[in-house]
């Protein structure tokens, strides 16, 4: 049983300022020391665990890593002249298959570091104007400027964390 409620059960509204970019960025780069420190001294039996057969903290930690190449195809369409977002693999079919749980934690935690850093750096070139460029995201039918990108990107990493938390904190 979870009290974090369902990532696809979830609406958003995106009415904040575009100028909340700088504050999205520092959050998005704080989510892998963030996963480091929650993790840190947690033991592989309970990281490994998959109550219910539903993801371990390692496997949701590996989830995180798994997306960050949709988040730089999100990112690419911004730069582009479509329409609307890269669409995601609902079935999460890349998590499914990794076998996080037979990986390394450490290994899994660099990969997310250093993925997540290429992302941020690929933001910090941006003009501010491009933060404001609107595109339709294909699963919540309903427009996202690219500010709302990096807001939905953070929200899907809390969103883990949390999960992570209630798995490794009983």
């Amino acid at each position: 049983m979870t009290n974090v409620p369902l990532w696809f059960d979830r609406k958003f509204e995106f009415t904040f300022p575009v100028e909340q970019y700088p504050n999205l960025c520092v959050r998005l780069r704080g989510t892998p020391p963030r996963l480091e420190e929650m993790l840190h001294g947690t033991s592989p039996a309970i990281l490994q665990a998959k109550p219910a057969d539903k993801w371990s903290a390692q496997e949701h930690a590996g989830h995180l890593l798994d997306l960050e190449p949709l988040w730089l195809a999100r990112l690419d369409d911004f730069l582009k002249d479509g329409d609307t977002l890269t669409v995601a693999d609902l079935s999460n079919r890349r998590t499914r298959e990794a076998n996080h749980n037979a990986r390394e934690l450490a290994k899994i935690l660099a990969e997310f570091r250093v993925a997540r850093l290429q992302l941020m750096e690929r933001v910090a070139k941006l003009q501010p104007d491009l933060f404001s460029r609107s595109l339709l995201h294909p699963r919540l039918k309903q427009p996202m400027r690219l500010v709302d990108h990096l807001y939905f990107v953070a929200e899907h990493d809390d969103h883990h964390l949390a999960g992570i938390w209630e798995l490794i904190n009983p």
